[in-house]
């Protein structure tokens, strides 16, 4: 018992020991730092901790933040004033002060409203986007006429001046390379104001959008906050790229973050979590870009002013080529503008024999490939100058990647298989579908890895040529005995979507009556079972993947036909068009005539000699024969 009595007192012993040893530290610390700042006042040395108070008060003075931004700084000054500057909580404070002072408050870039100067900068940086430019002179002839009637404006009511937004946030969806990013980079050079882009890909955390609270170590603002503070201005033009690749998972939803953001009537207040006061957003003008709509949340597409930009036709592809795409190539190329030229002709092989896409991406490779191949040229055998003519295309370039209407020629000449004109994300694109029959018990077959809204659509077309099969003359006991295979070719792409059906019913009224489509004609719309065609949306996409293809006549739904003013008119006078009411009408405007019905195996033996005996040039020789050769294994 008395042993266990020593062991307590000794532990309270040695506990009162060591809490007066640590009193002391602290008291003797105090003790030590107080006679310091007593011997700096004496020697005439500033104190620094008083002189970073200091310093942070003139620069609250001097940063003209609204009323409660500074009412929190002043508050969180008064607290740093207080702390001893190895507490702990010292760095946090004047981290977070820092970020207060730093972030423009008042800096503004004055708007250059000359619209003269804006328009010839958008035309001088790109070539098209009639709508972009129009709506960016738009708001810039809105802001002019409004600063010379402000005063005005401000007699009649001075709350509207508070209230009116001075913001716009538009959103461009449209395929890659077709200059939705650069095009940002103009409007700011067109305006005078500053331009800072960020990247929405792949971001599924909320506090990338809206910061870190500070309770967290390390807590910073958000990204957006982040890049307002690096441009050093309150109204710049803040582009906000691929935000329909925004992610989502546990940590938040930065779509929803982003609703205050792009919200004209609350981005006046927009809150970091870090910072935990309004900061004004509304002088921003926000630009996104997007390849597809359908992925971007409704509530934050229902914020933004969607401008479309579809892609380029054959004649302004060659424009921007000449204009833009060869002078930088030659430029980042080491070569002079008079040592490298190359014909209209041979620009234009390559937009058709080596790109097939919405925008100029991938022109601009080859392009760069043609420099390159000249760049080595010169550099080796010292010629002075090297001139590119469509017959040298193949020589640098190696043979021909796409066919363009050969290809849908030679797949076409065979009953069951209709050209169809889809929608993508990377633009318009034509499609092929084919059907074939054999010998079974009424079994319907679909593969190309089909979605559920193409599946019903294959199967509404069957069923809509099988009712009418008396009027297409086809016997009824061709359903009975036949098995039939509907098969959209690339199959390692998913394909889904509301207008493939009227490509669909035309396949299979081909493969039963056994007559060609006609290969210059492509075809888009739904149908119904009751044989209507219903409008479908992508209209001018199709349109101009069509042209790419040099098709002659395209089928489109009746009540589509408004849409063509949005299309081009060099296009559209090279184009027939025509506007189907029924599936009917679609049949009998894209299957050749009776007189050309075959039966499907003198179908198959004769197609293939046709086809080489219709082509004169080598070239259609040689693919005509691999055709034949394919089908025969």
């Amino acid at each position: 018992m008395l042993s266990r009595e020593v062991e307590v007192l000794s532990l309270g012993q040695q506990i009162q020991q060591e809490a007066r040893s640590e009193i002391e530290k602290v008291q003797r610390e105090y003790f030590l730092r107080e006679q310091l700042k007593a011997i700096q006042r004496e020697l005439g040395e500033v104190d620094e901790q008083a002189a970073e108070v200091e310093e942070f008060r003139s620069r609250i003075e001097s940063a003209e933040m609204p009323e409660e931004a500074e009412k929190q700084a002043r508050r969180e000054l008064d607290r740093l004033a207080k702390l001893p500057s190895a507490a702990a909580e010292y760095g946090v404070i004047r981290t977070y002060l820092d970020w207060l002072v730093s972030l423009p408050w008042s800096q503004i870039s004055e708007d250059n409203l000359d619209l003269g100067h804006a328009r010839e900068v958008l035309d001088e940086d790109h070539f098209g986007l009639e709508d972009v430019k129009e709506r960016i002179l738009e708001y810039l002839a809105v802001r002019k006429l409004r600063s010379e009637r402000r005063g005005e404006i401000q007699e009649r009511r001075i709350d509207l001046i508070r209230k009116e937004r001075e913001g716009v946030i538009l959103c461009f969806i449209g395929p890659p390379g077709v200059g939705k990013t650069s095009l940002g980079q103009s409007i700011a050079r067109a305006m005078g104001r500053k331009f800072i882009r960020m990247s929405l890909g792949g971001i599924h955390d909320e506090a990338e959008i809206r910061g870190h609270r500070r309770t967290y170590i390390g807590a910073m603002p958000g990204r957006i906050l982040q890049a307002i503070r690096r441009v050093e201005s309150r109204n710049p033009v803040f582009m906000l790229d691929e935000v329909d690749k925004l992610g989502r998972d546990f940590r938040g939803d930065p779509a929803s973050a982003l609703l205050e953001l792009l919200d004209p009537e609350q981005n006046r207040e927009f809150r970091d979590h870090y910072l935990e006061v309004a900061y004004d957003m509304s002088q921003v003008m926000f630009i996104t870009t997007a390849n597809w709509i359908e992925t971007i949340p409704a509530p934050l597409l229902d914020r933004m002013e969607v401008i479309r930009l579809s892609g380029y036709t054959e004649t302004e592809k060659l424009s921007i080529a000449r204009g833009y795409l060869i002078p930088r190539q030659i430029r980042e190329n080491g070569l002079r503008e008079e040592e490298f030229k190359i014909d209209d002709q041979a620009v234009i092989q390559v937009i058709r024999n080596f790109t097939r896409e919405a925008g100029v991406r991938n022109l601009e490779r080859e392009i760069g490939r043609l420099c390159r191949k000249v760049a080595t040229k010169i550099a080796d055998n010292n010629i002075e100058h090297v001139e590119i003519t469509p017959h040298d295309i193949v020589d640098y370039l190696g043979k021909p990647k796409f066919l363009g209407i050969e290809e849908i020629e030679e797949r076409t000449e065979m009953a069951g298989v209709a050209t169809g004109l889809a929608w993508t994300p990377s633009g318009g694109d034509v499609l092929f579908i084919e059907a074939t029959a054999m010998e079974g018990g009424k079994n319907f077959q679909l593969t190309g890895q089909l979605g559920e809204v193409m599946q019903e659509s294959a199967r509404a077309a069957l069923s809509y040529i099988r009712s009418i099969s008396e009027r297409l003359k086809i016997p009824v006991e061709y359903w009975n005995e036949h098995d039939i295979h509907l098969h959209v070719p690339t199959g390692a792409q998913p394909k889904d979507g509301p207008s493939a059906g009227v490509t669909m019913a035309v396949t299979l009224a081909s493969m039963a009556t056994g007559r060609p489509v006609r290969c210059e004609v492509g075809m888009t719309g739904e149908i119904t079972l009751r044989g209507k065609v219903l409008p479908v949306g992508g209209i001018k996409e199709k349109v101009l993947a069509a042209h790419r293809f040099h098709l002659e006549k395209v089928i489109l739904p009746q009540r589509n036909e408004a849409d063509l003013d949005e299309v081009p008119e060099d296009v559209r006078k090279e184009i027939h068009f025509i506007f189907a009411d029924t599936v009917e009408d679609v049949i009998n405007a894209a299957l050749k005539p009776v007189s050309h019905r075959r039966t499907k195996k003198k179908d198959n033996g004769d197609s293939s000699k046709a086809g080489i005996q219709r082509s004169k040039s080598s070239s259609r020789k040689r693919v005509a024969s691999k055709a034949s050769k394919g089908s025969e294994s």
